[in-house]
């Protein structure tokens, strides 16, 4: 299929970007790509210098049906499904362009694929097996991936691969993850040279994001004093670009955090000795470099245990209770148990050098022996601390 024109189809941020990644591979062996993103403007494909398709429109929710029913809500009164279905009929007149429509996401562009009539390959990065135990895929997923329109379908892991193959009766492969394939390259440091880093993820989709960023921020307040100081602890939050100073300013004054500008793209968090470097465009930095990472998102969690670093999981502003890559794929912990104090929370962690997936999904094991790179920080304060705290 040497120089055949290619139609990505994605629905979402954490999507684009794996379509960019996919696109670019494509590009360098020869391909033609385009882009149809379904939510957003497809800032990913931009970047990687991928044609983006028809007039697009960012959404203050991020994804269809991603939230709750207030998000539902607020996606009908801001057009966003006639926004969608504007979207999906540009995909039924210009399907007959391309040689292979690529799916990268869940039900909704696998669904504009099948509607096509056109052959189409999915890259299933919106599911994991992880997540439950066996996947349960929303109608009507599965019977459009049984059809013989379906040239190919991908996972993002092997445990959803061979999941998938079983329920489909058919074979569903699993080629490796292009986040992490992302997250390999070198990047430059970050600044200052603390003892110790930590990172924070509040994921990608707005106003989501932007209420992780500010219970992560309350979870800082909770540091002991030994962990205050920039010298000992560097703290750094990877944002996206929609998660702008002008956005995180005042809820972040709210809580008691000034906003500095070091520079023209350089700008971070303040509150008395505690200093958040914000870091835009810089996330496979803060994964590479910081020594634990505490998540509020999946796909994040995934590229971090993908590299071999620790994660804790926190429970997101939605109140979704995903697991970080599955009950293998980094710590994780209540969002109540860490806001009482960090080092109160009870995490499954994920021991180093073990395979992602090697417990079999199991969400009963007993917690491992504290590892290493836990020791450096403080043991839990005695409960008349934590209270008063």
């Amino acid at each position: 299929m040497s120089g055949a024109r290619v139609l990505l189809l994605s629905n979402g941020h954490g999507e684009d970007l794996s379509g960019a990644l996919i696109g670019e591979a494509l590009q360098r062996i020869g391909h033609r790509v385009e882009a149809l993103p379904l939510v957003g403007h497809g800032r990913a494909y931009t970047q990687a210098g991928i044609a983006v398709l028809g007039r697009t429109r960012e959404y203050s929710t991020g994804g269809l049906g991603y939230t709750s029913l207030v998000g539902r809500l607020t996606e009908v009164v801001q057009g966003q499904i006639l926004y969608l279905l504007r979207r999906l009929g540009l995909l039924l007149r210009i399907a007959r362009r391309y040689e292979l429509i690529l799916v990268v996401g869940d039900v909704i562009p696998v669904l504009g694929a099948w509607l096509t009539g056109r052959t189409f390959a999915t890259y299933l990065v919106a599911y994991s097996s992880h997540y439950e135990g066996r996947l349960r895929l929303p109608w009507p997923c599965a019977p459009c991936l049984r059809s013989r329109r379906s040239r190919r379908v991908y996972s993002r892991d092997q445990l959803t691969a061979s999941d998938l193959s079983e329920q489909l009766q058919r074979a569903v492969r699993f080629a490796g993850n292009p986040f992490v394939d992302s997250s390999l390259g070198p990047n430059p440091s970050l600044a200052g040279a603390p003892l110790q880093r930590l990172g924070l993820l509040p994921g990608s989709r707005l106003p989501e994001a932007l209420q992780n960023l500010a219970l992560m921020l309350r979870v800082l307040e909770r540091l002991p004093q030994r962990l205050r100081q920039p010298a000992r602890l560097g703290l750094h939050a990877a944002l996206v670009g929609k998660l702008t100073p002008q956005e995180v300013a005042p809820v972040a004054s709210g809580l008691g955090w000034l906003l500095h500008f070091d520079g023209e793209q350089r700008c971070r968090l303040q509150r008395g000795p505690l200093q958040l470097q914000l870091e835009w465009g810089r996330f496979a930095a803060v994964v590479q470099q910081c020594d634990l990472l505490l998540s509020m998102t999946g796909t994040a969690a995934e590229q971090c245990v993908g590299l071999g670093k620790p994660v804790l999981r926190q429970r997101g502003a939605a109140g979704r209770k995903r697991a970080a890559g599955g009950h293998a794929a980094g710590a994780t912990a209540t969002g109540s148990g860490l806001a009482r104090h960090p080092a109160t929370a009870r995490p499954r962690t994920h021991r180093p050098g073990r395979r992602c997936g090697q417990d079999g999904g199991r969400s009963g094991s007993a917690a491992p022996a504290t590892p290493p790179w836990l020791k450096p920080f403080p043991p839990p304060p005695p409960p008349a601390a934590s209270a008063s705290a």
